[in-house]
């Protein structure tokens, strides 16, 4: 996040922020209400605990998300080139799932270079039935290169190898250019990770190849 003594603040509105006389840095007031600063989000592991922090302008993807939140399960993950940073994605102006969020929501930003998964599971609610997609249920596993994912829960039992916390999120280069996130974003980054049991609520999934053995895609009346 730019800052300069030099600009007026603004409201939310827009508007000059009117002289206060506060000590707070002039930045502060130029925050918009859409977007806060500074804003702290967990991502719960059964093996570590971790607060993922982001700012303004800290976007997890480049296009515009349905709003509408799916589950992603795996018995097994297994990763080389890691990095994790916090997001914030937009929904589509005027869409119907934005309710009171004003079409944002806050996410946590992982990046894999290298993923595999085991018995894989992605299902969306559509209202009374779910669309569930399962892969790499044989012996062929499910794997993706550049594979990020937008989440807002996140659980499992973790393990990283030469994990480094507290980064600039800019600085990240375990997981290559996509695997960094805006200047001044607290971050993570390791050179592998493996997370047993896996199971996150996501918000949108990119990945540069994704390959699904065994794919079966299909209506229930449960998700995964």
């Amino acid at each position: 996040m730019t800052s300069s003594a030099e600009h007026t603040p603004e409201r939310a509105d827009g508007a000059a922020a009117p002289d206060t006389g506060s000590d707070v840095p002039a930045r502060r007031g130029r925050v918009r209400a859409r977007r806060a600063a500074v804003m702290a989000v967990p991502a719960t592991l059964v093996a570590a605990g971790l607060a993922v922090l982001t700012a303004e302008g800290a976007l997890g993807v480049q296009f515009a998300i349905s709003g509408m939140p799916f589950t992603v399960t795996a018995t097994e993950l297994n990763g080389t080139g890691f990095a994790q940073f916090g997001g914030l994605d937009e929904m589509a102006e005027g869409s119907p799932n934005a309710g009171d969020t004003g079409g944002q929501v806050l996410v946590v930003t992982s990046v894999i270079k290298n993923a595999s998964l085991t018995k894989l599971c992605q299902s969306v609610d559509l209202g009374g039935t779910n669309l569930v997609i399962r892969a790499g249920e044989g012996a062929r596993k499910v794997t993706a290169s550049d594979l990020t994912t937008d989440s807002t829960e996140l659980t499992g039992d973790a393990a990283f190898n030469n994990i480094e916390i507290g980064n600039d999120a800019s600085t990240l280069d375990k997981a290559g250019p996509k695997g960094r996130g805006p200047k001044g974003v607290f971050s993570q980054q390791s050179d592998t990770v493996h997370i047993a049991n896996l199971r996150q609520t996501n918000y949108a999934t990119t990945a540069g190849v994704f390959k699904l053995p065994g794919l079966k895609l299909g209506f229930s009346g449960s998700g995964c």
